[in-house]
């Protein structure tokens, strides 16, 4: 991560300063390329801390919930459901540790759209993995294959998207389900073996360091036999397969009614959750408040990181290098499916959320183009498809201050490209 930062501001001055040296200044330009270059600067961390300070409302109640469901002991309930699966994906985490849950309702809020809403989730996944990671400051495996899945993104129902088609006439907003649904679960998958695979080239400890690890590990496992147990009580694998065939069933309802579903979604996962600690007899207002003030404090930490790359990140569209590096991809692209129109997109998808929302907006709402042409279709599957990975990373490794990335960058960024490639390859079948 330090190369990837040192190298989008590096690439970003010099190429300023390469226009710099060659500007005159004109009536339609009046602002010189470093001029330009400074005032992103300045707005982009302006704009990072905005954004950590609009996030603390949606840490504070949603971490608030999290709270009451782990004191209810929901977590540990979906845990168990999710066992046959999450233990093949996830074998350092304990079958029944609350970071199984905290995952799964992430997973689920990023399924069905919720956008920031899952944020919270994810970061209470994180802390929970961080209490089982051995080498503080540097990301485990389960870390890392966490947030691979999270930034390839399994979306069922991309509410925002199918809102703002919608808002730009299109005859059929939910025409992007199939597309994005396709994209993504192939994205996914890569995101998982690739994961898998630069693990190996990426252990978390050196040789000398795992030995004295082990002989730590089994001194805790044996004194841990001589006292109390965490329980290792999960459900069957009949009622496991069950649960996941409900939630099989599931996809094609939402799919359809999924306009319908959607703006109940977040009011009545705050009911169920709710209600499910009141059933466990859980003081439910306090417990609330306590994860709610631990909300805030995630929100303040991860500041700085999200200044970091946002300014990194701005400092490179200001310089104009993407423009150029689109200049130069657009004649290869164009032959595969991918017209210089919706390049910027592919390429913003991974480095800011709103730039892309932004560039889709302004796309789909272009005359000459529509949100319901080959072009509109492929700029909202990608849009719909997959997550903002340098986003992403720099919230959930904030929040609990990881500074070694390891494999993580270059796990997201595949399962970028996978769903990148996967998205022209459906709407090109369907709408080429």
């Amino acid at each position: 991560m330090n190369l990837i930062f040192y190298l989008l501001i590096f690439i970003s001055f010099f190429y300023a300063g390469f226009q710099e040296l060659n500007w005159i200044p004109t009536t339609e330009i009046a602002v010189s390329p470093m001029q330009l270059l400074t005032e992103g600067m300045m707005q982009s961390a302006k704009d990072a801390v905005e954004l950590a300070l609009g996030l603390i409302g949606i840490m504070a109640f949603f971490l608030g919930l999290m709270k009451v469901a782990e004191a209810g002991g929901l977590l540990k309930i979906i845990a168990r459901l999710v066992r046959p699966m999450m233990v093949r994906l996830f074998p350092d985490v304990p079958a029944d540790h609350p970071a199984m849950g905290a995952m799964i309702l992430n997973i689920s809020a990023n399924a069905l759209g919720l956008g920031n809403a899952a944020t919270p989730f994810g970061i209470r996944a994180m802390q929970e993995l961080d209490k089982l990671n051995t080498q503080k400051g540097t990301a485990s495996n389960a870390m890392v294959l966490f947030l691979a899945i999270n930034t390839s993104s399994v979306t069922l129902l991309p509410t925002g998207v199918i809102a703002l088609r919608a808002s730009a006439g299109s005859n059929d907003p939910a025409g992007i389900l199939a597309t994005t649904l396709f994209a993504t679960l192939c994205s996914t998958s890569v995101a998982i073996v690739a994961t898998k695979f630069y693990q190996r080239f990426s252990p978390p400890l050196s040789q000398t360091n795992a030995g004295v690890l082990n002989k730590s590990l089994s001194k805790r496992q044996s004194k841990s036999n001589k006292g109390p147990q965490v329980s290792q009580e999960t459900y069957s694998r009949n009622v496991s397969y069950a649960a996941l065939g409900i939630l099989m069933l599931l996809i094609p309802l939402i799919v359809v009614y999924g306009k319908t579903i959607g703006p109940w979604i977040v009011p009545s996962l705050t009911l169920i959750l709710l209600s499910f600690g009141l059933l466990k007899k859980v003081k439910i207002y306090e417990v609330f408040v306590e994860g709610a003030k631990e909300g805030f404090q995630v929100a303040i930490k991860i500041i700085p990181f999200l200044v970091a790359i946002l300014v990194a990140i701005g400092m490179l569209r200001n310089s104009g290098a993407m423009d150029l590096a689109i200049n130069m991809l657009s004649p290869i692209t164009s032959r595969v499916g991918m017209p210089a129109e919706a390049l910027p997109m592919a390429l913003m998808r991974p480095l800011s959320g709103s730039g892309a929302y932004g560039l889709l907006a302004e796309t789909i709402s272009n005359p000459a183009i529509g949100p319901d042409s080959y072009m509109g279709y492929l700029v909202s599957t990608l849009q719909g498809s997959t997550e903002t990975t340098f986003y992403v990373l720099a919230v959930y490794f904030g929040a609990v201050q990881i500074r070694k990335t390891r494999h993580a960058l270059a796990a997201g960024l595949t399962a970028d490209l996978a769903g990148i490639i996967a998205a022209v390859v459906a709407c090109t079948y369907l709408y080429g």
